[in-house]
């Protein structure tokens, strides 16, 4: 009864605050980090943008302004994009709720938010598994997707009318915001929770080769 109460808590709360950013009732499109997304102008026009980790570098490069809601995990390295402008941003991160503003002042003073959310590892996992009906924390290496995939989970969870992936990929290596060229990580646990959201009539990707991989429905204008 105790974890239910916690997890009706947790939804009370993060529900006051996405309706403060007006980001219920909108569709979502989750910019990831993979190389060369595919995006779309009619996108920007008609969907929120959320930004994953330092994809809002990519974004800016591009000319798309500040993110809608930018979903950051803690070890992210900040120096990557130390101009950060986004109007909501959940930082998975320790840091108690009452010292994020602390933080960011303090040791990223460049960063603008407009509102700031944290999310605790264990509200994480419970909103993956309630959207994709299964654990994932006996699948690869890590026991969790990657950002981008908790974020489809989370506007899901929250009944956000439909999620488009963007720069997500199981493949691509490396990152559209650097030149490091890094290897996938978590593609174990992603391919675990894009097969079971590939079925979800509210979810979409406009990568090709993610629709083909996984059988998710193919966004185009």
């Amino acid at each position: 009864m105790d974890r239910m109460n916690g997890l009706d808590r947790f939804a009370r709360s993060q529900r006051r605050w996405l309706g403060g950013l007006d980001m219920l009732d909108r569709p979502w499109y989750v910019l990831g980090g993979a190389p060369q997304p595919t995006l779309y102008p009619e996108l920007a026009r008609s969907y929120a943008r959320v930004d994953i980790n330092n994809s809002g570098l990519t974004a800016d490069r591009l000319g798309l302004g500040p993110a809608d809601l930018t979903i950051r995990r803690a070890k992210v390295n900040w120096t990557v994009h130390p101009t950060l402008s986004t109007h909501g941003l959940i930082w998975f991160t320790r840091t108690p709720a009452s010292l994020l503003r602390l933080r960011l002042a303090t040791k990223h003073r460049r960063v603008t938010a407009g509102s700031v959310m944290r999310i605790a590892k264990p509200d994480r996992f419970k909103v993956v598994a309630a959207v994709i009906g299964a654990e994932v924390r006996s699948v690869g290496s890590h026991g969790y997707p990657s950002n981008g995939i908790v974020a489809a989970c989370y506007g899901l969870y929250f009944g956000v009318p439909e999620i488009v992936l963007t720069g997500v990929s199981l493949a691509r290596q490396g990152h559209s915001y650097d030149t490091l060229n890094r290897p996938r990580r978590q593609v174990e646990e992603d391919t675990f929770a894009l097969a079971r959201l590939a079925g979800n009539a509210r979810v979409a990707t406009t990568e090709p080769e993610l629709a083909d991989a996984t059988g998710m429905r193919l966004w185009t204008p």
